[in-house]
């Protein structure tokens, strides 16, 4: 996205607002959250998404809990409702072993991806590209 144009964070700066859909990096960011807290409840964690946040995309709630039912399904994510709280029911969120596990497959993966971006960056900044 060119500099300028970014309606959340104002101009002269680029961000990744309109550069594609990062939503599978939501999946590592959920993952870590819940390693940090222990347990924690999908409107908490919306609330500290920007903290975690790998890119400056606005992670809309739907994609968060869409993310937090498919790691439920394959294993990497257990919920239970909390009952005793006062106010409305909610469902808690732990991470399982299996959960453990897949983060340090999405910390290898997002290693080599760091390191091929890194080279992408210093070949974009070489001079003399072809037109």
């Amino acid at each position: 996205m060119a500099k300028g144009f970014c309606s959340k964070h104002g101009g002269g700066q680029a961000c990744t607002c309109a550069m594609g859909n990062l939503y599978r990096f939501i999946e590592p960011v959920l993952l870590l959250m819940l390693r940090d807290k222990g347990q924690s409840y999908g409107y908490e964690l919306s609330e500290n998404l920007d903290h975690y946040a790998l890119t400056d995309a606005q992670i809309e709630r739907a994609a968060l809990y869409r993310t937090l039912r498919t790691l439920e399904v394959n294993g990497h994510v257990s919920s239970a409702w909390e009952t005793e709280a006062a106010g409305p029911a909610r469902r808690v969120y732990s991470l399982t072993p299996s959960g453990h596990e897949h983060l340090r497959e999405w910390a290898e993966v997002m290693g080599r991806l760091a390191k091929s971006m890194e080279a992408f960056t210093k070949r974009v900044a070489e001079p003399g590209g072809r037109a």
